[in-house]
């Protein structure tokens, strides 16, 4: 039999026409490149370059800030008043305040024998001292477990409170501020909130109590996180690196300077009074606890962060777990910012350097420009000027700028180094996700009320039998592919051909890399590599 040839399949009109088509985009996109790309991409270079001098200077000034505070700074019982609360033969145990502990939960039922047992271990008098468990869960066996562990621990003579709601109405917040009307809190003076995968240890009401005793202006006392799991995998010690930096250079400088940072929402001590006064939680936002701290702090109150004090938590081991809680933390900012604008405007109880502090570096550099800046510049356009040869980003702005406030940002983990670049190639891949939700919570559109509560493995990160199941759970196809992604990696390989082919050969290595990064966050395998050490 005859071979049929590809002229025979393919005619040449066929080709013709496909050769019609490639040069009337070509031409299109010559008459459309001059008068209308090129002066966008340089407006918009020029907005990503102001960006970045914003953060760039943010990241300095907090640099000088924690370089100064842990050389010549003094240490948090030298700035505030801080003595063991003594013994008195004829008030006796009546001469402690007494302290609310609340644990928040929602079908935690890997975690919560971890966290009431926790809680339930905090040395302090036992008359003085309630545990309450506020227990949100939907599911029947879970909500079984926790009330039958709150019975076991109360049989020990605890005094632990086991309560529920008819619905989650306000999630987290509507617990927490349902907690609070039950009768027995009026006896009490503060409240210490753990989430439900957060284990304090014994000496913590011990280290925080006093502060709040002899410092009445004093509402707030923040803990510092501790991951148990942060050598699980690489995607554990990516987000190692961005907490550290938050826990250690972010919160101390603004308990150091203005007396203000964001609450973190668990492990921290407050004074009810303050929660009172500043109108108690709301839930307009997926950041209940950063709007109450914003709130107490317009009404005079001090927070004081204890680098010190760590408390073990769990990091989120999914990606799926990872990418719900980053909207969340991106999203709620972004809204709370929009809603409290004017309000912090108009307050007259402030300075106006606190104020500026709140509207300008808290709120806009941080929250705002810190995950758009990423996205819009290094992945959309820093490769669009390879599609457009005459605009150009300076030296500075694509390199410098950038390389200073990576070694910036990792000054809070020494130990992880090494795994620099992969933390670069990581932050820029978790921007795409950062920026769309925080344009969520500024037009206040779509998700921006969502809340998924973060899942948590507790003790099953401990046998392999379960680390079998869950890694099985996880390659499912529909939880590995992320189209986003996926469309970024495309775009982002696709100028680098370009690069190679056509352009000058200036970023067609960093394209790459970060394309290749994108496909391995979009194909689901960035939760599989391990690191060494």
């Amino acid at each position: 039999m005859e071979r049929i040839s590809t002229t025979t399949l393919l005619p040449d009109t066929f080709y013709g026409t496909r050769d019609d088509i490639t040069e009337q985009f070509a031409i299109m996109w010559e008459q459309i490149k001059a008068p209308l790309i090129v002066p966008l991409l340089r407006i918009a270079v020029l907005l990503c370059l102001a960006m970045s001098v914003m953060l760039f200077i943010e990241r300095v000034y907090m640099f000088i800030v924690i370089s100064l505070v842990k050389l010549f700074g003094r240490k948090p019982e030298k700035r505030y008043k801080w003595e063991p609360i003594k013994d008195d033969v004829e008030l006796g145990n009546s001469s402690y305040p007494m302290v609310l502990v609340q644990i928040p939960m929602y079908n935690e039922k890997e975690v919560y024998q971890l966290s009431i047992g926790a809680a339930c271990g905090l040395s302090w008098p036992s008359d003085r001292i309630i545990v309450q468990i506020l227990d949100d869960s939907t599911d029947p066996i879970t909500k079984n477990l926790v009330e039958m562990e709150c019975q076991r621990w109360a049989s020990k003579g605890i005094n632990i409170k086991y309560e529920v709601r008819d619905n989650r109405s306000g999630y987290k917040a509507g617990a927490l501020k349902q907690g609070l009307k039950h009768s027995y809190v009026k006896q009490c003076d503060f409240v210490a909130i753990f989430d439900a995968d957060f284990q304090p240890e014994p000496d913590f009401l011990w280290r925080t109590i006093p502060f709040l005793v002899h410092n009445p202006e004093l509402s707030l006392v923040q803990a510092r996180w501790k991951y148990v799991n942060a050598d699980e995998c690489l995607m554990t010690r990516m987000q190692e690196m961005s907490l550290d930096y938050h826990f250690t250079v972010e919160q101390e400088v603004g308990s150091a300077t203005h007396a203000f940072f964001g609450f973190n929402g668990t492990a921290g001590v407050w004074r009810i009074a303050a929660i009172d006064e500043a109108g108690g939680w709301k839930d307009r936002t997926t950041v209940e606890d950063m709007d109450l701290a914003v709130r107490a702090s317009l009404k005079g109150w001090k927070f004081l962060y204890l680098s010190s004090l760590m408390v073990k938590n769990e990091l989120p081991s999914t990606f799926k777990a990872y990418r719900y809680q980053q909207h969340r933390w991106s999203c709620g900012p972004a809204n709370l910012f929009r809603k409290m604008f004017m309000e912090i405007v108009r307050n007259k109880k402030v300075s106006l350097w606190k104020k500026v502090h709140v509207i300008y570096s808290f709120f806009f550099v941080r929250k705002v420009v810190a995950h758009i800046v990423t996205f819009v510049f290094y992945v959309v356009v820093l490769p669009a000027t390879v599609l457009v040869p005459e605009v150009e980003v300076p030296k500075w702005g694509a390199v410098y700028i950038p390389a200073i406030i990576t070694l910036l940002n990792a000054v809070g983990t020494p130990r992880s180094l090494h795994l620099l670049v992969f933390w670069i190639l990581f932050e820029n891949v978790m921007s795409l996700h950062r920026t769309k939700a925080t344009f969520i919570g500024l037009l206040e559109v779509g998700r921006v009320n969502e809340w998924i509560v973060t899942e948590k493995l507790g003790d099953a990160l401990k046998l392999k039998s379960a680390a079998k199941a869950f890694r099985k759970h996880r390659m499912r196809l529909g939880d590995r592919i992320h189209l986003l992604e996926l469309a970024a990696g495309a775009y982002l390989f696709f100028c680098g051909c370009y690069d190679i082919a056509f352009g000058n050969n200036h970023y067609f290595l960093y394209l790459f890399i970060q394309a290749f990064a994108f496909f391995i966050v979009g194909f689901g395998y960035v939760g599989t590599f391990v690191p060494n050490s």
